[in-house]
């Protein structure tokens, strides 16, 4: 045990083989006894597991399951007294379920005396209603933000927010990573960059990202303007931007239905696009969804996901690719783990709102 700056002395003693005594200081260096440990809530244990296998470790030990009651149970199996625990659970269907599994596992970790918890959720649930749209609605980002720090998360680790004011609803760090490179990487490594290829944004709100990836992939930009009548129906009443001749890569932060993403791709033919790809980081597609996108009427050449959300590999369509963001989570989380700079790891460049 080392003390504080302070020296091991007692006056008129020196030199005699007298036991020292600490003098008074401003702590005490207790150590090494800094521990990382990674669990695994039920909505996507396998990007948990790989997050593991990045970072070295194995997924803790933890009990989960529901009663006959539909009610949710958890309890850790080891010990995880002042150690740093990382929770993986994102917001897939069953969203409230896992959602109440991650808040459980929250609370059983603040109450087992875990010293630091990070909620690791790469897709955050209800992130699309982050604000009153129409009178009488509720704005249920905020709840949630609410809801995980009551339970008693210390930090929260996701991945290409819905809206960048979901950060400002919590009084606690929100590291916000994107997967924005790993597209422009996996694109450029197909030969898609330069002149010949435009960044098209799906609507004004993915304008600021579009431009974000278009300069990376050193490409121009475009931008649809779009008309939705009802909630399940889309209708695209202009591209702005030169698209005739070129190859065309439309980017989204999630996707369910596919029908924005289908009429899209649509459009851009009709203005003359040569080839178009889509890319999305949080897949939510439906089965009849996927079946869609992957229809030669479609109008998509090809489709890039991530694993943010997990998807059913006997209904992905063959024109759908799906990219790990595995290494890019375990690279923050160490980064969290050992103190340093998170938004380093895209050199500073993952503010995109």
């Amino acid at each position: 045990m080392e003390i504080g700056t302070t020296e091991l002395a007692l006056p008129g003693l020196e030199g005699q083989g007298a036991t020292p005594e600490p003098r008074p200081g401003h702590w005490i260096e207790l150590g090494p006894w800094k521990r990382l440990m990674v669990f695994s809530g039920r909505s996507h244990p396998e990007l948990a597991k790989k997050i593991g296998e990045h970072l070295g470790v194995e997924c803790g030990e933890v009990l989960l399951k529901t009663f006959p009651n539909d009610e949710t149970y958890c309890r850790y199996e080891e010990s995880i007294r002042g150690a740093d625990v990382f929770i993986v659970q994102t917001g897939c269907p069953p969203v409230d379920k896992n959602l109440m599994e991650l808040l459980l596992m929250i609370q059983a970790a603040k109450l087992a005396s875990a010293k630091r918890i990070t909620a690791v959720i790469p897709w955050f649930p209800y992130s699309r209603q982050d604000r009153k749209a129409k009178p009488r609605e509720p704005i249920s980002a905020r709840l949630v933000a609410d809801t995980l720090q009551l339970a008693g998360v210390d930090r929260v680790l996701t991945m290409d927010l819905h809206a960048g004011q979901i950060q400002g609803f919590f009084t606690i760090p929100v590291d916000h990573m994107t997967a924005l490179q790993l597209f422009a990487t996996h694109f450029r490594d197909l030969g898609l960059t330069g002149d010949g290829v435009v960044a098209v944004a799906p609507d004004a709100g993915r304008a600021k990202h579009a431009v974000r990836f278009g300069e990376m992939i050193e490409a121009s930009f475009a931008i649809m303007h779009k008309m939705r009548p009802t909630q399940e129906q889309v209708n695209i009443t202009e591209v702005t931007g030169r698209v005739r001749g070129k190859k065309a890569i439309i980017g989204d932060d999630v996707s369910t239905t596919g029908r924005t993403l289908i009429a899209g791709a649509k459009a851009l033919r009709e203005h003359g696009a040569e080839e178009v790809y889509v890319f999305v980081t949080h897949a939510l597609f439906s089965e009849e969804a996927l079946d869609q996108i992957g229809q030669p009427d479609s109008g998509i050449d090809k489709i890039v996901v991530t694993d943010t959300v997990p998807l059913n590999q006997l209904k992905v369509p063959k024109n759908m690719t799906v990219l790990s963001v595995s290494a890019l989570l375990a690279e923050a989380i160490m980064n969290v783990f050992s103190d340093e700079s998170v938004s380093g790891i895209f050199g500073g460049e993952n503010q995109l709102f």
